[in-house]
């Protein structure tokens, strides 16, 4: 195995072929891939056309002579807002549900396309009343409320640019997505409720904005929701509450065409280090692409299935799967303001008995996180609407696809396993449901119209079996235009190591049947012994004994080996009960060694209640490297408990 490669060393061989029900009546079948691998570029304009509404056709469907910068439906003009809402209405079907939102106190709204419509075209006089025009920017910092989804569709209605910024972040993170973006508005509530109380929110933007800063902020106005009834401070001639403005807008707005490469939004990520980037998307290739892969790897049937993707509004699988996707094809869709634990730590299941969701899309974070609570408190609720389960955020273990077919999808409901990041707009990888033999673990094969491989460093394909990194070879419709304000950093992150393939920083392998397995971020990878070995794979390993309901592994230095693996461990507590500590360690460093090979044994295992992970679910590795190598721990603020970590540290000294 060549030192530039990455190892892979685990196999699975169970294999699930689609459900002959399902297959009868599945939305995509192999005729996709026929006519992508046909012609690639006429399959895009093909789904461009059938699936959206142009007021301007376009005549040219991609040009690459600006690359890495794409133009897709360059010359053709459609509105966003008008595709997600008024031709639905057009269309008779006004009075179908869009939106089904639960307050986590319990408190709910039932939303029609009709009203939706209506409230985004007042919302969008609203902005227009306060000075936003085409091509402003306008800060989203929100909880998952109906309010976030109308300022969204009402910013892209009349052509500004939005910018949703996670409802945890800190006022310096805000102020510095204001500032780099030049937000001219900043929409925001009073507070929102999180884990049984409210956690406030203007206040951040207060503080974000009395920052002391090279340069003063662009912020003209903020537009205050009203949700947590709590106190706040208020900035005379610049404060502004939503329901007054609201209310005294008019009511009618005709939605107006932009170019396909008119900014949609901008949405930060903050990688590892450095300065957050302002990922931009456009309007025409992100919307073709977030509608037919929403329609086709989640078998949408709008009349039929409510769908629920449990992502917050802020990151990217909310911007395309909580919102542009379902709304573009017309889906009902389910939106919870809270988190799974609260009030109780089944309320995820709860919400799915209530509104009968038939579609149901998580993170393998969440799903672990059940694992760990045991069956017996999910049998309580009745889960039989579910048809379809999905995957998104990190790669699933095996054990956790089968824990999660078996129990929340009846032992029948397909799973899709999808990758893709906030760079790509949409999903990348999948299986497509009606179709695929799905393989537990596997993210399998790039949608239709996608291109795909795994290189060696050098830029070599790797053969069957063999570990590399995965790169995009061809242009997609939703892929990211850029960096806000930096392109040469667009092209040093993304485009400096492949020239025109993109690098996605994530680790694959390719099997025997060229599906695709996801090894982590490359950043993630350890070199133990000369070994380069994928941390989610012994994580794999560790999560597949019955005892471990989550794993997070890191490498740390060692002068022996280089890197030696430690593994941070959350048990089941019905499955561990009456071993210690002690002895469940000794076990999993063995299980490992079985699993894997004796190379991936952990140094360490730690038996831990929590891992830390951001609110988005991600386990943040790079906290726990800190520790095992005596640094001070780095930036908390993402953590959705910032307690966890200093927990951690007391426990390992």
């Amino acid at each position: 195995m060549s030192s530039d490669s990455i190892d892979n060393l685990m196999h699975e061989e169970r294999r699930f072929p689609p459900p002959e029900a399902f297959a009868k009546t599945a939305i995509a079948t192999d005729e996709l891939y026929d006519d992508a691998r046909s012609d690639r570029l006429a399959f895009w304009a093909k789904q461009a056309r059938e699936l959206l509404t142009w007021h301007t056709d376009f005549t040219q469907t991609l040009d690459w002579s600006g690359a890495p910068v794409a133009r897709w439906f360059h010359d053709g003009e459609l509105n966003v807002a008008y595709n997600c809402l008024d031709r639905h209405v057009e269309a008779g079907n006004g009075d179908r549900v869009a939106i089904n939102w639960e307050g986590e106190p319990g408190d709910t709204r039932t939303i029609t396309y009709a009203e939706l419509t209506a409230d985004v075209k007042r919302a969008a006089n609203m902005l227009t009343d306060l000075g936003i025009g085409k091509g402003d920017t306008v800060a989203i910092y929100l909880p998952n409320v109906p309010e976030a989804v109308i300022s969204m569709l009402a910013v892209a209605r009349i052509g500004a640019i939005h910018s949703v910024v996670f409802g945890g972040f800190s006022a310096e993170s805000l102020r510095s997505r204001i500032d780099d973006a030049s937000a001219k508005l900043v929409i925001t509530a009073d507070g929102g409720w999180r884990k049984g109380k409210v956690s406030p929110l203007k206040p951040a933007v207060d503080g974000a904005l009395a920052l002391e800063k090279d340069t003063a902020h662009t912020v003209e106005h903020v537009l205050v929701v009203k949700r947590g009834e709590n106190e706040v401070d208020w900035v005379e001639g610049r404060d502004v509450w939503w329901h007054d403005r609201f209310e005294a807008a008019a009511p009618e707005h005709e939605a107006q065409p932009f170019n396909a490469e008119h900014p949609l939004f901008i949405l930060y990520t903050s990688g590892t280090t450095g300065k957050p980037k302002g990922i931009i998307h456009t309007s025409g290739g992100y919307l073709t692409q977030a509608t037919f892969t929403h329609k086709n790897v989640f078998d949408l049937h709008p009349e039929t299935d409510v769908y629920w993707c449990t992502a917050d509004v802020g990151w990217i699988t909310g911007h395309s799967y909580a919102v542009y996707g379902p709304l573009s094809n017309g889906a009902t869709s389910v939106l919870y303001e809270g988190t799974p634990d609260a009030p109780h730590p089944a309320r995820w299941f709860e919400l799915i008995q209530k509104y009968k969701v038939s579609i149901f899309y998580t993170a393998p974070t969440a799903i672990r996180s059940y694992m760990k609570l045991g069956r017996a408190s999910l049998d309580a609720f009745d889960l039989s609407s579910i048809r379809l389960l999905g995957s998104v955020g990190e790669p699933i273990n095996p054990e956790a696809w089968i824990w999660y077919r078996d129990v929340v999808g009846g032992g029948t409901a397909p799973i899709v396993d999808t990758w893709w990041q906030t760079e790509t707009g949409a999903i990348m990888i999948s299986a497509l449901p009606g179709v695929t033999t799905l393989k537990p673990g596997s993210a399998q094969v790039p949608l239709p119209g996608i291109s795909i491989d795994v290189l060696d460093e050098a830029g070599h394909p790797v053969p069957p079996g063999g570990g590399g990194l995965l790169v995009v070879t061809e242009p997609w419709p939703s892929m990211l235009r850029g960096i806000w304000g930096d392109p040469e950093r667009f092209r040093e992150t993304y485009w400096s190591k492949f020239g025109t393939k993109y690098f996605a920083g994530d680790g694959a392998r390719k099997d025997e049947d060229g599906d695709i397995w996801l090894l982590g971020r490359v950043d993630d990878v350890m070199n133990v012994s000369g070994h380069r070995l994928s941390t989610a794979e012994i994580e794999s390993a560790l999560v597949s004994h019955p005892i471990v309901a989550e794993s997070a592994v890191v490498g740390a230095a060692d002068e022996a080996t280089g890197q030696a693996v430690v593994a941070f461990v959350v048990l089941r507590s019905e499955k561990a009960a009456g071993q210690t500590k002690d002895e469940a360690s000794a076990l999993l460093r063995s299980h490992v060694a079985t699993q894997i090979g004796a190379i991936a044994r952990p140094k360490q295992v730690f038996i831990v209640d929590e891992l830390p992970k951001t609110r988005s679910g991600k386990i943040m590795r790079r906290l726990l490297q800190d520790v095992v190598e005596g640094r001070p721990i780095g930036d908390t603020m993402t953590l959705a408990d910032a307690t966890v970590m200093q927990t951690i540290a007391d426990q390992l000294r």
